[in-house]
């Protein structure tokens, strides 16, 4: 699309979501008898942006708002996680990391996991927290029933935790690259909370993954070949998939398939 025609694009769709707000949520009284519907000056004002900047916008000219500025339209037009991206992306510039699941969200990944089982699947927050498994899962990964709260975190898990670690009979380059692709994913999220505690905690307890820190590996994810120790003594390898959903970009899901026979 030629630069002229997403602009007009874009005022077009600043102007369909002004024009469906209702105007109670934001405190503001009827107008001409109407709740639905604000006036350019309404939004310029509830963003702390010009009215004539904002009209601009709206009309399509040539003008490059800062990253702020969007933000602050985003908020006002209480755009979803789509809106920001439509928003967003046309002026280089990434949309805001997705929030966590809804409860609804987590409901549908949960019964997604258990129509996966017998193959082993977990779902995992932005900082690598474990918010659903199914029973293949537990059943191969057991502290996941054993710890609650912050503890489960798979990165923690990998790093602090002896019995994870000798279920891993590769821990050395499990740990490497499960370290390099966490700060990949999270190196944006430089304010974030549980990142920092997370981290702190980890340089604390774990030399391990002090030295690993101080590499500043980065790496994205690969599929790959994942072997996990038996009680028994033997060994279960599996292949290791990761898929992101649509509607919760948050999370993600980490599939584990028999791996075919070599």
């Amino acid at each position: 699309m030629e630069p002229e025609a997403w602009r007009k694009e874009l005022g077009n769709f600043l102007a369909a979501r002004r024009r469906e707000a209702v105007r109670s949520a934001y405190g503001l009284p009827l107008a001409r008898g109407k709740d639905v519907g604000l006036r350019r000056e309404e939004v310029a004002f509830l963003a702390a942006i010009s009215v004539t900047w904002y009209t601009w916008l709206e009309q399509g000219r040539k003008v490059n708002p800062s990253r702020e500025v969007l933000a602050s339209l985003a908020a006002v037009l209480r755009l979803d996680a789509a809106g920001e991206r439509y928003l967003f992306t046309p002026f280089g510039y990434a949309a805001p990391a997705p929030g966590p699941g809804t409860a609804e969200t987590t409901g549908h990944v949960q019964r997604l996991l258990d129509a996966i089982d017998p193959n082993p699947a977990l779902a995992l927050e932005g900082n690598w927290d474990i918010v659903a498994w199914n029973q293949a899962y537990s059943e191969l990964f057991p502290r996941v029933l054993e710890v609650s709260g912050a503890e489960r975190n798979l990165l923690k898990l990998v790093f602090t935790d002896q019995a994870v670690r000798a279920l891993l009979p590769d821990w050395d380059q499990t740990s490497a690259q499960f370290l390099a692709e966490f700060r990949a994913e999270t190196g944006s999220r430089i304010q974030d909370a549980r990142k920092a505690s997370l981290v702190a905690g980890l340089l604390q307890s774990s030399p391990e993954f002090r030295t690993q820190w101080e590499a500043h590996g980065v790496r994205g994810f690969t599929p790959r070949t994942r072997s996990f120790n038996r009680p028994d003594g033997g060994t279960e390898v599996y292949e290791h998939h990761q898929l992101t959903l649509a509607d919760a970009p948050s999370l993600k899901l980490i599939v584990y398939t028999p791996a075919s026979p070599s």
